[in-house]
């Protein structure tokens, strides 16, 4: 291991292609950080994964480490899912309440408010006339 000024321990062994220190154990390859929390902190929860909180995939250090759901891992990554998924409200300002968000066929949220206004804009193209109030 190799100490950074961040608190970081750099595993200094092999790194798996995506950055996690990993080793052989003499039955399958383990990822460094996961057996680090294993041994300084205890066992990993059942259905659980290791999170690290300073984002560094090479670093061992167990005050790093914190396991948490693949949901929680996914959202606190810098993924454009996670992204989208931290936006609180729509271009516009409208919130993306339980009471104001919908999914399209494809899973992707949206505004129910602008989706009205969108849908009400549209009919008054197509309907001129319609619906006005006359003085």
């Amino acid at each position: 291991m190799h100490p950074l000024p961040t608190g970081c321990w750099l595993w200094t062994g092999r790194l798996h292609r995506n950055g996690y220190g990993a080793f052989w154990d003499g039955k399958r390859l383990a990822l460094a950080h996961r057996v680090a929390h294993e041994l300084f902190v205890g066992p990993i929860p059942a259905g659980l994964t290791i999170d690290h909180l300073c984002r560094n995939p090479s670093c061992v250090n167990p005050t790093h480490l914190e396991p948490v759901t693949q949901r929680v891992n996914d959202l606190r990554g810098n993924t454009m899912a996670a992204m989208r998924a931290r936006v609180t409200a729509c271009p516009q300002g409208h919130p993306y309440s339980d009471a104001n968000t919908s999914r399209d066929s494809k899973g992707r949220r949206y505004c129910k408010t602008c989706h009205r206004d969108r849908a009400r804009a549209k009919y008054r193209r197509q309907h001129p006339g319609c619906g006005r109030v006359v003085p």
